[in-house]
């Protein structure tokens, strides 16, 4: 199944739809700096790998356009364990006060 994920930067989120259902990532964005909020797939397409795709793509997103990552999603935290190789993307915690 081909799950396509857009950015609707108007709802500060990422978004896809999949038989009528809506899943997203909610970020916040400063200069410089993507936060990621909250990662949600309604129950009726749980367990289509819907999560992990939104979450790639917002990655690719984040590298893409040289952004820092600041994953306050407990999914996006999660996932970030999964995938060591996503990490430079984090914000370090010396700058969070910059």
């Amino acid at each position: 199944m081909e799950i396509e994920v857009k950015d609707n930067p108007a709802k500060n989120r990422f978004e896809t739809t999949i038989d009528g259902h809506t899943a997203v990532i909610d970020y916040k964005l400063k200069p410089g700096v993507m936060t990621v909020l909250h990662t949600e797939v309604p129950k009726e397409v749980e367990g289509r790998g819907i999560a992990g795709t939104l979450t790639r793509y917002a990655l690719k997103h984040i590298e893409a356009n040289q952004l820092e990552l600041v994953p306050l999603c407990p999914y996006m935290r999660s996932y970030l364990k999964k995938h060591p190789e996503y990490q430079y993307l984090v914000r370090k915690e010396s700058d969070k006060n910059a």
